[in-house]
């Protein structure tokens, strides 16, 4: 009896060890943000929703905005929004400010000053950096697994028209499109792939990217429905819609790009990366179409969203033969690098396929790291 009660209290301690209490507390806001408007907590624990109404900012009797809510011990990123990435906040000259970081080990206030809102400038229009061998392939190209459409960019290598006519090149498909050539469409910055395709010394290759739905892109680049504690009873969940965007990568992008463009259509000229949710969906595509992608880019995976990928990995895994370069850094959410080495050792279980792990110390969650990592994943998945 004495041990059970033992094993009761120590389960009990363990668990309110797993969640500390948040409080989040705005102190100042800019002077013309107007009072009452929604303000949100979009984060690396609730998919960086920028409008998700379970971290949606309360007002007490002061006035003042706060937010509370359980979390885990750990280390995460987060930014305030105002409901929209447009909405985000920034610096009193409106430039981006980095992600803010929050690490929790016991009951944790945190103040915060917000100095200005993006929307609230003066729009000027964004210089254009892609290069001249990026073009737009389709504004909005159909995509009849969704029913919906999606604008489309490819790269087309320095030599595509002067090559012999026989000549052709692999492909590498990316998501979030919008990030991957230009920096006036793009979030928090692109990731250079013309610059640096443009200058490569090696093989280049077509570059395929498409466009992220926005307040679709978390549902489009998880492949299961998801419903994830986030401790103290705060929910986030979602419908999987990553089994129909593959499905349309596969079945009606890749189809139209070959007959479009000339291309090496086999599965080891055939590559997929993206990051965070992207790098989540292109694991789960060379998974469902081994047979069609012969190589992954997988940085800074968001696995946490979607434990089934274990049980893909299992039933899927040794038709994989393919080249998977996993990146993460560790200054992003603490469970990152554990998530992706757990993938990885599970994949090394069932898979015969040539695998790579980066861990960064300096990483962060972001468009310039992965700026910086992408060369070195290019130049070892076409080595």
């Amino acid at each position: 009896m004495l041990r059970h009660y033992c094993t009761i209290l120590l389960i009990f301690v363990y668990s309110v060890s797993l969640s500390q209490t948040v409080r989040f507390k705005i102190k100042s806001l800019p002077a013309n943000h107007i009072n009452g408007s929604s303000v949100y907590l979009a984060a690396s624990f609730n998919g960086w929703n920028p409008k998700d109404e379970k971290h949606r900012f309360r007002q007490d009797e002061k006035g003042f905005y706060y937010l509370q809510f359980n979390l885990a011990a750990g280390i995460y990123e987060y930014k305030l929004t105002r409901g929209g990435w447009d909405k985000v906040e920034s610096r009193k000259n409106g430039t981006s400010v980095e992600n803010r970081r929050i690490q929790v080990e016991g009951n944790t206030i945190v103040e915060l000053t917000v100095e200005a809102w993006h929307d609230q400038f003066s729009a000027k229009p964004r210089v254009s950096t892609a290069g001249k061998n990026v073009r737009i392939a389709d504004t909005a190209f159909f995509i009849p697994q969704l029913n919906r459409k999606r604008r489309v960019w490819v790269y087309l290598p320095e030599n595509y028209y002067t090559a012999p006519k026989n000549y052709r090149w692999p492909v590498l498909y990316m998501h979030d499109g919008q990030n991957v050539f230009d920096d006036a469409t793009s979030f928090a910055g692109e990731w250079g792939v013309d610059e640096f395709l443009d200058t490569a010394m090696i093989q280049t290759s077509l570059v395929v990217a498409i466009d992220n739905g926005g307040d679709k892109r978390l549902n489009e680049y998880c492949p299961y429905d998801f419903s994830v504690n986030l401790n103290g009873g705060n929910i986030f969940s979602g419908k999987g819609e990553g089994n129909a965007y593959v499905d349309f990568i596969a079945q009606t992008l890749k189809p139209y790009v070959d007959k479009t463009y000339r291309t090496k259509k086999d599965r080891q000229n055939t590559s997929i990366a993206g990051s965070s949710m992207g790098g989540l969906i292109s694991l789960y595509a060379i998974l469902k179409y081994p047979k069609v992608f012969g190589a992954a880019g997988v940085f800074s995976p968001a696995f946490w969203v979607a434990p089934n990928i274990f049980d893909d990995i299992k039933t899927k895994g040794k038709k994989v033969k393919a080249r998977v370069y996993f990146y993460a850094g560790k200054q992003e959410s603490e469970s990152m690098v554990p998530d992706m080495l757990k993938v990885l050792v599970e994949m090394m279980k069932v898979s015969a396929s040539k695998m790579t792990t980066v861990i960064r110390d300096d990483g962060k969650h972001n468009e310039p790291a992965w700026r910086k990592e992408f060369p070195l994943f290019y130049y070892w998945i076409f080595r």
